[in-house]
């Protein structure tokens, strides 16, 4: 099977919304139309499309440009904000795919390194970054107290 890499369009917003909805299930609908619109503007951010070779989408990544980010040494720092592949297209290499066009991409424009992370208890996506040539950098524990007015 052959995988085309290209950076979302407009004509895409529909498909990416609904991967978009599928990877962060938590997130109401509706708003991830208004981000992907957004994001196609936003000169801070990347978003790409995996498609067959019948145009059937794939899965598809972001990626943003952070202040830092967590083990990184440059400054702004691409970061891998998401990642999405198709049930149907999995354990085919279209996740390794999106990764090497994006470092590809960014390395074209002097970026050395790319961020990410993932959930503690998400195995699946580790095994995943490793495969990608992630590296483990360090795990945190994150804490929220809510503020009385």
């Amino acid at each position: 099977m052959n995988i085309v890499i290209r950076p979302m369009q407009a004509g895409d917003l529909a498909a990416w919304a609904r991967m978009r909805s599928a990877l962060w299930p938590d997130d109401p609908a509706l708003p991830h139309i208004d981000d992907v619109a957004g994001l196609l503007h936003d000169e801070r951010s990347w978003s790409f499309l995996a498609e067959a070779d019948d145009g059937t989408p794939a899965g598809f990544a972001e990626v943003t440009l952070r202040t830092c980010a967590n083990g990184c040494d440059s400054q702004p720092v691409p970061f891998l904000e998401g990642i999405w592949v198709e049930p149907a297209f999995r354990r085919q290499a279209v996740g390794a795919a999106l990764v090497r066009h994006i470092g590809s991409f960014l390395a074209a424009r002097g970026f050395h390194e790319l961020g990410s992370d993932t959930g503690i208890d998400n195995e699946q996506s580790q095994a995943a970054h490793g495969s990608w040539g992630f590296a483990e950098i360090e795990r945190v524990v994150c804490y929220r107290k809510l503020l009385e007015p």
